[in-house]
């Protein structure tokens, strides 16, 4: 199987993207793995014409955004966010009545629609950037009431949070935490800004997927003391535990929840990219009004450089 997806990738020149909470299997039949902006980004840079999105469907719809004239595939296009289900563009055209001299800031976890009704778009790596560039004015975030209310504790300052969150991450609870640091005292403790306040204040560090992925590197190994092994514990989506055991053989990770699985993250198979690609189905499209204002929203973060 996996030599008919790869013979098939070079004969339509396809690039196959995969995200970091994927199937393991998935994940290592990518060319690139990571979070979702990075990968539509790492996508524009290739000469492909098809791109292979695993992931779910927003995730694609920004692919296609970034990249207009390529065809984006979805393996399984049934693959949704129910976070980013919470908010409509009707609810946020909404906000912006009931607040007029607002700015509007969405989480990358949106549809198209919604980015296109915002002001400017951010990730869980850089919404404290992109808030803190907005200045002292009234602000509305969305979708993400516990990434937003993570930028307010780093930044000091109240904004207009919508009640959205992502079901997988509010089922990790301090006391996982608690539990996981008994088993392995030492441990260092990655959580995802989606945890709730509760999970945050017991990590050492709160980052997005992409960059847990790189703060092992950092840690100095000779801090582990009572352990000869470094070991973390990981407060997100199972499936990130795959790229973290793959670079760092030498460390060891425990989930924090074994039950941090998301089911629409797993819904992409090996058969599913084989389909996808021999008979180039689930393709993604945004009509094209509403590409254009979600890329000019999407591009306002991208201009600030952040992280």
């Amino acid at each position: 199987m996996i030599s008919k997806i790869l013979d098939l990738k070079k004969k339509k020149n396809a690039v196959i993207l995969a995200h970091n909470y994927q199937l393991p299997e998935v994940q290592d039949i990518a060319d690139f793995a990571g979070d979702s902006l990075g990968l539509s980004i790492e996508a524009s840079k290739t000469k492909a014409d098809i791109i292979v999105f695993c992931g779910v469907h927003f995730m694609a719809e920004t692919a296609k955004i970034l990249n207009p004239s390529r065809k984006v595939l979805m393996p399984d296009p049934k693959a949704g966010c129910p976070m980013a289900n919470m908010i409509t563009e009707a609810q946020v055209s909404n906000l912006r009545q009931q607040h007029p001299n607002t700015k509007i800031v969405c989480y990358i976890n949106t549809t198209a629609a919604v980015k296109a009704e915002c002001d400017i778009c951010c990730t869980s790596g850089n919404a404290v950037e992109v808030v803190r560039s907005l200045g002292s004015g009234e602000i509305v975030f969305v979708p993400d009431q516990y990434l937003g209310s993570w930028v307010e504790e780093k930044l000091g300052r109240k904004m207009i949070l919508w009640h959205g969150f992502c079901n997988i991450h509010v089922k990790i609870l301090p006391e996982h935490i608690i539990e996981a640091k008994k088993k392995h005292p030492e441990a260092k403790v990655m959580c995802h800004p989606e945890c709730t306040p509760g999970v945050r204040a017991l990590s050492d560090i709160v980052a997005s997927t992409s960059k847990m992925i790189e703060y092992p590197a950092s840690i100095v190994e000779t801090r582990f003391i009572a352990s000869p092994t470094p070991t973390f514990i990981i407060a997100t989506e199972v499936g990130i535990l795959h790229q973290l055991k793959k670079k760092y053989p030498d460390k060891d990770f425990y989930p924090a929840y074994e039950g941090a699985i998301c089911p629409n993250m797993k819904l992409t198979s090996l058969e599913k990219v084989l389909w996808c690609l021999d008979e180039e189905s689930g393709e993604i499209n945004v009509e094209p009004d509403t590409a254009k204002r979600a890329a000019a929203c999407i591009k306002k973060m991208l201009e600030l450089k952040t992280g």
